[in-house]
């Protein structure tokens, strides 16, 4: 089982605007960008062995999308629908994995002594109620997405804090998507800045041959962090005994 530790430990929390958020989150992830390297390595050999076990090849595709001048069905590429199935179900497995990422950056910024397990206390604490909402959440990016590129822009922010909140308030799917939204919807402007300077930090590491998003990529779940002490306060440290 776990429980809270409630006593008053060291810990920044930034201010409740943008700058500040983004400098926090840049103080943390200095911090603890290892684990988040760690977190992406697992990823992309996931995703290495999908594509292995599928019979798609991305690399070739892009060749072919380069070739076609605009006229290309993605469906149509060799194993694409397979990849695309299994790739989604594994990126709902990683979810408990960012979890733990955040969990982290909260033992970092109350000077607590990481250990490499706690990058999947996701697996063993609220495992569930995280899978559930990764599910809900990638149901309503989808969908904000077929509509336009804008409005998972304009959606996302609202999703921001529900990784959090299941971590850290031990909450249901949908307490933490209900409570996400609310908080989001008070505070949209400061949200929407946060989720797009985040958004662009997190994927600039394309521009180095696309071996940077590994350094890049996870520092949005650190922005998720530095957004809820802003909005919510430190949080109590979780004291996980086996």
């Amino acid at each position: 089982m776990s429980e809270f530790n409630e006593f008053d430990q060291q810990g920044s929390v930034p201010n409740k605007d943008t700058g500040s958020i983004i400098s926090h989150a840049f103080d943390m992830y200095k911090g603890v960008f290892g684990y988040g390297i760690v977190a992406m390595i697992i990823y992309l050999i996931g995703g290495y062995i999908i594509q292995t076990l599928t019979g798609f090849n991305s690399a070739s595709m892009m060749e072919e999308i380069r070739d076609s001048g605009g006229d290309f069905n993605y469906w149509n590429a060799p194993g694409f629908p397979m990849y695309m199935t299994f790739s989604g179900l594994f990126g709902i497995l990683l979810a408990p994995l960012y979890v733990g990422l955040i969990y982290i950056v909260n033992k970092f910024n109350t000077k607590s002594q990481i250990e490499f397990s706690d990058l999947f206390i996701g697996y063993r604490q609220n495992f569930v109620n995280i899978l559930i909402y990764s599910i809900l959440s990638g149901i309503i990016s989808s969908i904000a997405a077929a509509l336009c590129f804008f409005p998972l822009i304009f959606v996302y922010p609202f999703l921001l804090l529900g990784y959090p909140i299941l971590l850290f308030e031990n909450a249901s799917a949908t307490e933490a998507l209900g409570k996400s939204f609310n908080i989001a919807k008070e505070n949209y402007a400061v949200f929407l800045l946060v989720t797009l300077l985040g958004g662009i930090i997190s994927i600039a590491g394309i521009i180095l041959c696309g071996i940077g998003i590994i350094l890049t990529a996870p520092f949005m779940m650190i922005v998720m962090y530095s957004t809820y002490c802003a909005f919510l306060g430190k949080p109590r440290q979780i004291m996980y005994k086996q």
